[in-house]
C-alpha cells in the first residue's frame, strides 16, 4: 500500500505530540482518578472528536483561513486561553473547598457523561495552534495534491493514535491503586493541574 509509509509517519509524529503532557492529558487523568473510568472514557471521546476535527481542518487548510483573517486566529486563541484559565482556576478553587472540609470527598456531584465528553472536546479545541501544527504535519508527509481518501485516512490515523493513547491513560488512572493515590493527594494534584491549565491558557491567550 503506497500510503502506508505516509500514514506511519503521521502516526509517529502525532503520537509524540499526544504523549507530551498537556491539557488533554490532565483532563483524562483527573476524570479517571476523581470520577470513574466511564467519565474518563467519555472525556477521551471528546478529545478524540476534537482530534478528528483538527485533522480534517488541517487537511482542508484552515491555517490558510487564519492567514487571511488573522483576527479570527487571535480571537480563537484568546477564547481558548480564557477557557483553559477558567478550568485551571476552577480546579484550584475546588482544592481549597476540599481543604475546608473534613474529608477529601468530592465537593460536587460527579458530572454526567455528556458533560465529561464536552469537557474533553472543548479542552482539545481550545488551542487553535493545533491547526497550524496539523497543517505543517500534512505538508511534510502528504503528497502535493493528496487524494481525498488519503486525507481522510490521515485524519483517521491521528484519531486512532489519540484514542489509543488517551484510552490507555484513562484505563490506567482509573485503577484502584491510582484512584487511591488521588484520594490521598487530591488537593495537591488539583492545584498542580490547575496551575498548569492557568499558565498554559494565559500563554496561549497572550502569545502574539
Amino acid at each position: 500500500m503506497d500510503s502506508l509509509p505516509t500514514l506511519l509517519s503521521i502516526a509517529v509524529v502525532w503520537g509524540l505530540a499526544a504523549v507530551t503532557p498537556g491539557p488533554n492529558f490532565f483532563v483524562t487523568v483527573r476524570s479517571a482518578s476523581a470520577h470513574s473510568r466511564r467519565h474518563a472514557l467519555a472525556a477521551v471521546g471528546g478529545i478524540v472528536t476534537g482530534t478528528a476535527l483538527w485533522g480534517l481542518a488541517g487537511f482542508f487548510g484552515i491555517s490558510t483561513l487564519f492567514a487571511l483573517a488573522p483576527w479570527l486566529y487571535t480571537g480563537l486563541k484568546v477564547v481558548g486561553g480564557a477557557y483553559l484559565v477558567f478550568l485551571g482556576l476552577r480546579l484550584i478553587r475546588a482544592s481549597f473547598l476540599r481543604e475546608a472540609q473534613s474529608t477529601p470527598a468530592a465537593v460536587a456531584a460527579k458530572p454526567g457523561v455528556w458533560a465529561s465528553w464536552r469537557l474533553g472536546l472543548l479542552t482539545n479545541l481550545s488551542n487553535p495552534k493545533t491547526a497550524a501544527f496539523v497543517t505543517s504535519l500534512f505538508a511534510t508527509t502528504l503528497p502535493a495534491e493528496p487524494a481525498m481518501g488519503l486525507g481522510l485516512l490521515a485524519a483517521g490515523t491521528m484519531t486512532a493514535v489519540s484514542l489509543t493513547w488517551y484510552g490507555t491513560v484513562a484505563w490506567v488512572f482509573a485503577t484502584p491503586v491510582m484512584t487511591g493515590i488521588y484520594s490521598r493527594t487530591a488537593r495537591l494534584i488539583d492545584r498542580a493541574a490547575g496551575g498548569i491549565f492557568t499558565l498554559f491558557g494565559a500563554k496561549l491567550a497572550l502569545d502574539s
